[in-house]
């Protein structure tokens, strides 16, 4: 497979696609609706979406009342939420504060049908599940895909489906990636602590039972990473959420994405046995019912990923 040369010229879009990225050490709290951080300004797409979906949603008391009484007399969860720097799931506006996304809105939603009022603090991918089981957050969100080796010691409440997929940059070979077999011999890049990274080492085998060189897997903590790496060549590959895939390779030039690969429900996360469950459940519910969720999906171009009724830590999607 033929590399550009590391000199090729990367596009603005991608530019600021990684710049806000690099605002990943931020953090803050705030209430429901509105979150702010420490982070440096950082740029931002002019297309990314800024309607307000969110302000207009009203509390359930039927929802309510399913929170533990010591929640519903504190008024406040602690969430921890992974800001990947490319749109749906989460970013920084140009302030280098403001936080948005799909996760982002369906948190603040699901908390003003609760009446709750979130103290948001960004957090690496991987630091926010191990935070849960230590009881540091209450919650957390960042596109997690519900898995059975998860779903041991963490708790999810469905809210999309989205799912892994791959795309690659346009002078690839690659057409369409069926099975890890065609992967072999190539740079993998990924998320550092993602069910891509864990997908792609527990499918290593299929190279050597092939008889063909492995492939390699290069994990990265930001997206912005990730992408610099395929269009520098040093990645022939990227895998990653079929949503954020889509979105990036629009803002790209010279990169294309290969479809689908998986599906997988994507959750709320909670520590193991949380009493919280039952409350964001009817609150999803409820938000698919008035119509906000279906605002929330189109506002982000995600309407593929929509689900009929929220689950509580449902068994892994393997088809």
């Amino acid at each position: 497979m033929s590399k550009p040369p590391h000199s090729r010229r990367i596009p603005a879009a991608f530019a600021l696609i990684t710049a806000a990225t690099l605002a990943l050490t931020g953090c803050g709290s705030g209430d429901a609706a509105d979150t702010a951080g420490g982070a440096a300004p950082a740029g931002r797409s002019a297309d990314i979406p800024t309607a307000d979906v969110v302000s207009s949603v009203r509390k359930d008391e039927a929802a309510a009342k399913l929170l533990p009484a010591d929640v519903r007399d504190r008024g406040s969860l602690s969430i921890a939420s992974s800001v990947g720097g490319t749109p749906p799931g989460a970013l920084y506006l140009e302030d280098g504060r403001t936080i948005v996304g799909q996760d982002i809105d369906f948190a603040d939603a699901v908390a003003r049908t609760l009446g709750l009022k979130l103290k948001r603090e960004a957090a690496s991918f991987e630091a926010i599940l191990p935070a849960l089981g230590s009881g540091k957050y209450d919650l957390g969100t960042g596109n997690f895909g519900v898995t059975d080796e998860r779903r041991k010691t963490i708790d999810f409440v469905t809210y999309i489906n989205d799912g892994q997929g791959f795309a690659v940059r346009k002078d690839s070979e690659l057409k369409k990636v069926t099975g890890f077999e065609q992967l072999c011999g190539l740079n993998v890049a990924t998320g550092a602590g993602t069910t891509f990274e864990v997908t792609l080492e527990d499918n290593k085998h299929v190279c050597e039972e092939a008889g063909k060189k492995p492939y390699s897997v290069k994990t990265y903590a930001e997206q912005g990473a990730i992408w610099a790496a395929l269009q520098q060549g040093r990645a022939d590959v990227v895998m990653s959420t079929i949503n954020g895939l889509r979105y990036a390779v629009k803002q790209q030039e010279g990169l294309k994405f290969l479809g689908e690969y998986r599906r997988l429900d994507v959750g709320f996360a909670f520590k193991k046995d949380t009493k919280l469950a039952p409350a964001f459940r009817a609150a999803v519910d409820r938000l698919i019912k008035n119509g906000t969720y279906d605002r929330i999906l189109k506002k982000w171009g995600t309407q593929g990923s929509a689900i009929e009724k929220s689950q509580i830590s449902p068994p892994e999607i393997k088809d």
